[in-house]
């Protein structure tokens, strides 16, 4: 290993992404694209996927597929379509990447909502022929209810609209009005071609009236925060360790994964649901024994006093406890097939926690168009958004999503058939 390959690896940022966008808009297209141009494509990637054209030798007059480069499902090659989320990984000089390829197809929402709940940055591509599209604005919403930092428009296939300007400021102007409604003010829009390659990685020659940064520009100029080790300390137990052997008689040790804050040695921390208090006697950890942790570290905790403490209960700072309620209120991104309707009953897991609920109201379902309330629904069908109420078969101690996400979220399984059906983030009011 070098020297600039251990800086690499060691000391530069890490920039989580996802790209998302309609059926056909370049998503996987783009993904190739910074892979072969950072040289995050490996060669014998680049030769299996390599279009050969008539007998003439492939290395010298073959042209890249650079959707092949993530579309690694047999299905997916045949349809020309991103069905399952792909992770690609690459860098430059300056930061590394890991990028999500969302599918764009209504059917694979679902699997959208997935690669973007981990995301630091999303990319949207619009095609800049057809414009913003109704499953356009559905990704566009959930990114903001999501919280995403940063949103980047990418205006693809410029060159299928002779790198016209008016074209991709009329599709710039129209997803920013769309995104003020919702109160998303970081909005970037860049002009690209991503099978040529304009805008992307290098400017090119056909777009002199952008004088903003390229794509990987504005990627590696983004500011990542994170915080969500400064933010109050939650650790949701996983596991309870009792080795029990004559090394170990009586060692109880509490293992998970730290959802947000930080935590020394020797501090107070109150266990809910019982509220009983302790202070932290060890921070056990993968190379032995730490003084502090912080998230998303896993680690094992382990208290002065012996209190009786379960998976599903929760460690946080004495005196900084969590609302706890039987009822919440949610934003749901609906993924079941069978629709949810008022009165239905399913297990919410919300943290290490699982627990019964019912359905008590739809509050409203919201208009992809147009982002107005229907408070007249009587369901969310597939991919539908909307605020619900569930009444729970016991308390859950939880943070609104907007102040924090790992507290804040669930998923919705139907007890029946064990499916994940939704996702919630829990509002605020």
């Amino acid at each position: 290993m070098t020297e600039f390959d251990f800086k690499l690896s060691q000391d530069i940022e890490l920039l989580r992404l996802v790209t998302v966008g309609s059926v056909d808009d370049g998503k996987s297209t783009l993904i190739g694209r910074l892979l072969v141009d950072t040289k995050g494509a490996f060669e014998d990637q680049l030769l299996a996927v390599r279009k050969h054209k008539g007998d003439a030798p492939v290395a010298a007059a073959s042209e890249i597929d650079l959707a092949m480069l993530t579309d690694g499902l047999a299905a997916e090659r045949e349809q020309g379509i991103t069905i399952d989320v792909a992770y690609r990984y690459f860098a430059t000089p300056r930061r590394k990447f890991i990028m999500a390829d969302c599918p764009g197809h209504e059917q694979y929402t679902r699997n959208m909502v997935t690669g973007a709940s981990t995301a630091n940055a999303a990319i949207i591509l619009v095609d800049a022929r057809n414009g913003v599209l109704e499953q356009t604005k559905r990704h566009t919403h959930i990114l903001g209810l999501l919280g995403m930092p940063h949103l980047i428009v990418a205006v693809n296939k410029m060159d299928l609209v002779d790198f016209d300007q008016a074209a991709f400021e009329a599709i710039r102007d129209e997803l920013s009005a769309f995104c003020a409604k919702q109160g998303i003010d970081d909005l970037i829009a860049i002009p690209i071609s991503a099978l040529n390659g304009d805008m992307v990685t290098a400017r090119g020659e056909h777009m002199p009236w952008y004088t903003g940064r390229t794509l990987l520009e504005t990627l590696e100029a983004l500011e990542v925060s994170n915080h969500i080790d400064t933010a109050p300390f939650r650790f949701p137990v996983q596991l309870v360790n009792r080795p029990q052997t004559p090394e170990w008689p009586d060692y109880r040790g509490f293992m998970g994964r730290i959802a947000s804050g930080t935590v020394h040695v020797g501090d107070e921390v109150m266990v809910l649901p019982s509220g009983k208090t302790s202070r932290i006697k060890q921070i056990v950890g993968f190379d032995g024994n730490a003084e502090e942790a912080f998230a998303p570290m896993s680690t094992t905790l382990t208290l002065d006093d012996e209190i009786d403490i379960s998976r599903g209960d929760m460690l946080v700072h004495a005196g900084d406890g969590l609302r706890d309620a039987k009822d919440v209120e949610a934003m749901v991104c609906w993924m079941g097939e069978e629709p949810l309707s008022a009165r239905k009953k399913y297990v919410i897991k919300h943290t290490t926690n699982s627990v019964k609920a019912m359905v008590d109201a739809i509050v409203y379902r919201t208009d992809i168009r147009s982002l107005e309330h229907e408070e007249d629904a009587g369901e969310l069908a597939m991919n539908d958004i909307g605020r619900v109420a569930f009444r729970l078969q016991r308390p859950i101690f939880h943070d609104a999503y907007a102040d924090n996400h790992a507290t804040g979220s669930f998923i919705i399984i139907d007890s029946f058939t064990n499916n994940t059906v939704g996702a919630g983030m829990i509002c605020k009011d």
